[in-house]
């Protein structure tokens, strides 16, 4: 028969181990619980930029969480009025209606800002589509419907356009993109404005449209479809490698989206931004000025009841403004002019 006293050794080792254990999961614990989350939802416009500041910023601020879901402005705004979520983004600025749903109220504040495009899909094209501005209004109010209609022939002398039917491709869900992309049609065409489908992030588009879900829908559905149009966040377009219309701006020249296309819009109009923060470009002045560009907005609440909450999304969001900028060109995206960037800054330190 063997001694109990065989057996102490073991049983005290195994007391150490559960006690190493047990600090083990208790410190595990303790340090998970100081992480703070961070929900937003929103843009698809502005994802790849979000998603970018996200990646970075938490890798060296292990405190805090953040999840970004894309869902596309219109949802995202709706998620942030019934505050499933701690920020929404959106491509269209909330109106004051809307903003009054919210009882903690509402600090607009502009993230970034990009180019609208307009990408097709046109076999053997032998060079650059140019489109004017009546043309291309035409184009999505259904009244031009082939390539080679002599009016797309005036603007591109030489082009060997198709003898194809034009097919659109446009948003099927709710979309800050849609908006500013209608709102520009309705300020340059007499005709969008007072007889067409109108300005918002849902339209019923004329004519032989097809439908993507959020800018990498659309991309991808112009990608995989012949003879196909349709607009588009430029660096979406970018990275499906995708053909972009040279598009005529409100002095009359021609301006082939880059990186540099909304920057220059943008520095024209830095001056006109209001104390609100919300300023529309549905038809940039300036001789070199991309026409269509807008703002992205981040849709925070003026005050929080977590103010440990509050006090980590107002450190992400400034790194944001300031940091987090230089990422923009390389995702297709611009840096906020000086001024703004100084003015959504100031807005952030006031949300308490």
């Amino acid at each position: 028969m063997k001694s109990n006293y065989s057996r102490l050794p073991v049983l005290i080792l195994l007391t150490i181990l559960l006690a190493l254990s047990g600090c083990r999961g208790n410190r595990e614990t303790q340090s998970g619980s100081n992480v703070v989350h961070i929900t937003g939802a929103g843009s698809t416009f502005a994802a790849p930029l979000y998603n970018r500041w996200i990646e970075v910023y938490t890798k060296d601020h292990t405190d805090v969480g953040i999840s970004y879901d894309a869902v596309g402005s219109g949802e995202g705004t709706k998620r942030f009025i019934a505050g499933t979520v701690d920020f929404g983004a959106s491509d269209s600025a909330m109106t004051d209606e809307k903003m009054a749903e919210v009882s903690s109220g509402v600090q607009l504040i502009p993230a970034t800002a990009g180019a609208i495009v307009l990408a097709y899909n046109i076999p053997n094209l032998n060079g650059k589509l140019k489109l004017s501005r009546k043309v291309y209004a035409d184009i999505f109010l259904g009244r031009i419907r082939m390539w080679n209609d002599p009016r797309i022939k005036e603007d591109n002398p030489g082009l060997n356009l198709p003898d194809m039917n034009i097919v659109t491709v446009v948003r099927s869900d709710s979309s800050g993109t849609t908006w500013a992309f209608t709102n520009h049609l309705s300020a340059i065409s007499k005709e969008w404005r007072e007889n067409g489908p109108g300005v918002g992030k849902e339209i019923d588009f004329p004519g032989n449209a097809m439908f993507g879900s959020g800018n990498g829908g659309v991309a991808a559905k112009i990608k995989n479809s012949r003879a196909s149009i349709g607009y588009v966040e430029y660096g979406f377009a970018k990275r499906a490698a995708l053909s972009m219309a040279l598009l005529e701006n409100k002095a009359g020249n021609f301006v082939e989206p880059d990186d540099s296309s909304p920057t220059e819009t943008l520095a024209n109009t830095a001056s006109t931004m209001p104390a609100n923060l919300r300023l529309f470009l549905p038809d940039p002045d300036g001789k070199t000025s991309y026409p269509i560009v807008t703002y992205s907005w981040l849709l925070l609440n003026k005050r929080y009841d977590d103010k440990s909450k509050e006090a980590k999304l107002k450190e992400f969001i400034s790194w944001g403004l300031t940091k987090g900028q230089k990422f923009g060109p390389e995702l297709g995206y611009a840096p906020l002019p000086g001024q703004v960037a100084d003015a959504a800054l100031k807005a952030v330190k006031n949300i308490n």
